[in-house]
């Protein structure tokens, strides 16, 4: 049985012809030369190098298609019928509603989550709705990496951004909403850093936390994005950008001329941070007046994720969150993406015995966020339970932003009045249709009926994964999610056993 999908993909279009297929190729095991090439093969024959990513990424998401042997189905939920721990032992007080969900965290400057729960980032979409979402729920948010190539009113002065209007939009998304719980991140890439995005972003606007990002979640490298011609070219590295082939080399603009040159295309830069300039980074940032710093990491090399660990220690940093095979929301090479990193139940073990041998050492370590491939409640408590009181919070990107697409697609059809059926028998508005803005006006008063239907999806989908995190908790008798444990785990098989005593099969 191969785990790897077949030559066919939802992110490019793409499906095999025949119904049976050569299992080791993914291939149709009848191949047959009258094909119009409808696989991921026939699509390279047309598009080539462009065909290595997505083909349809636009206003969409993209999530890895593989069927990884390991993951969090592989547990059940313990549960217990005596006793409560976080709640003294009384039928009339420890319910599911008093079941405290907050967590705190961060070195110098706590920041509160209402639950133990972040969204990532992300810049694509829906994000003013992700982010306001974000604040009404009471946890953190992420503006996504590139934030200023979004910006048509972008101006840069010798490489350095001198204008970045839609910042201020974007951080508003989230502060209008603030209601003391969770706080709005800027992350930046290696190339958002050189431009002075952080500076920008602290003097202009104010922000108190940025996420410095160690490569790619989904990819192991930068994005590359195939570039339509030499003026197009020329304008990107006149912009600081990596182009390839070199538009500014006269024998390339010669080949060009004569239409002999190959495709080009932008690289995004690799980081090349370690401790000698991340730390005095950072410390240069503080005394702008940075309050909160974040980092980002993927499922790479354990001896990588002990390396960002140990300067997260040494700088201070508040949070990690590392990224597990499985998830996904942005630009990633298809197979990549499909077959790259540490599954994220896998990743998390690792981080564990990372995470006690740096505490043997004597290091502050920051708090934990497990991300890749979360959507639901027992997903993100059998997470926590792995965690075993190391793991703060998870991060639900694609699923939040499903959420805040949705709920911006029902209200449409609210105004339009077109509901399908199951919805319209709830109602004909938003206040009848969303069931949980009674929540939301009892947190903002009354304006909460005027809030986005985008907005109230996140706000409903987070508020459902919190309802469902309480009845996880008091099924074992535990009313605090920091108590969350090992012992909540039920493995289901020897793969899963060894998970749970700290190996990765």
């Amino acid at each position: 049985m191969s785990r790897t999908p077949p030559l066919s993909s939802a992110f490019n279009d793409t499906h095999s012809r025949g119904q049976k297929l050569s299992p080791q190729s993914g291939m149709c095991s009848f191949c047959t030369a009258d094909c119009i090439g409808t696989c991921e093969i026939g699509l390279s024959a047309v598009l080539g190098a462009q065909s290595v990513y997505p083909t349809n990424t636009g206003n969409n998401q993209i999530a890895s298609e593989k069927d990884y042997p390991l993951d969090y189905s592989l547990f059940n939920i313990n549960g217990r019928v005596f006793g409560a721990q976080g709640a003294a032992p009384d039928g009339n007080q420890a319910t599911i509603f008093r079941v405290n969900l907050e967590r705190t965290f961060g070195m110098l400057h706590p920041v509160k989550l209402a639950l133990p729960v972040i969204l990532p980032a992300v810049v694509k979409m829906n994000w003013r709705d992700y982010y306001a979402g974000a604040a009404m729920a009471g946890v953190c948010c992420v503006i996504g990496e590139g934030a200023p190539g979004k910006d048509p009113a972008l101006q840069l002065t010798d490489g350095k951004i001198t204008s970045f209007p839609l910042l201020g939009e974007m951080l508003d998304s989230f502060r209008r909403y603030d209601r003391g719980y969770g706080q709005i991140v800027l992350q930046c890439n290696c190339e958002d850093d050189a431009m002075g995005l952080p500076e920008y972003a602290i003097q202009e606007f104010g922000a108190k936390a940025i996420e410095f990002k160690f490569g790619q979640a989904a990819k192991g490298t930068q994005p590359v994005n195939f570039v339509k011609d030499l003026e197009t070219a020329l304008a990107k590295q006149a912009g600081g950008a990596l182009v390839h082939p070199d538009p500014s080399d006269p024998a390339v603009q010669k080949a060009y001329e004569k239409q002999i040159c190959p495709n080009f295309y932008t690289y995004g830069r690799l980081p090349m941070w370690d401790e000698t300039n991340l730390v005095p980074r950072v410390r240069q940032l503080r005394e702008m007046g940075l309050e909160n710093v974040y980092f980002k990491m993927a499922g790479y090399d354990p001896r990588d994720l002990e390396h960002v660990l140990r300067i997260a220690a040494q700088t201070q940093v508040d949070m990690v969150t590392f990224d597990g095979a499985g998830g996904g929301s942005g630009y990633s090479p298809c197979k990549m993406m499909n077959e790259w990193c540490q599954p994220t139940v896998c990743m998390e073990t690792i981080l564990l015995k990372i995470c006690q041998k740096l505490h043997d050492e004597g290091l502050m370590l920051p708090a934990i966020t497990i991300t890749g491939g979360f959507a639901t409640e027992d997903q993100v408590y059998k997470a926590l339970a792995l965690g075993d009181g190391r793991v703060t919070a998870i991060g639900m990107c694609r699923a939040s932003m499903a959420a805040a697409n949705s709920g911006a697609k029902i209200g449409e059809l609210i105004a339009s009045g077109q509901l399908p059926p199951a919805l319209g028998a709830r109602g004909s508005t938003v206040q009848e249709v969303f069931q949980d803005l009674p929540d939301l006006r009892a947190l903002y008063g009354v304006q909460a009926n005027e809030f986005s239907p985008g907005a109230i999806g996140v706000f409903s989908f987070l508020n459902r994964i919190a309802f469902g995190l309480r009845h996880f908790c008091a099924l074992n008798r535990k009313f605090d999610i920091s108590l969350a444990g090992k012992e909540d785990l039920i493995p289901l098989t020897q793969d899963a056993r060894a998970l749970l005593n700290g190996s990765c099969p």
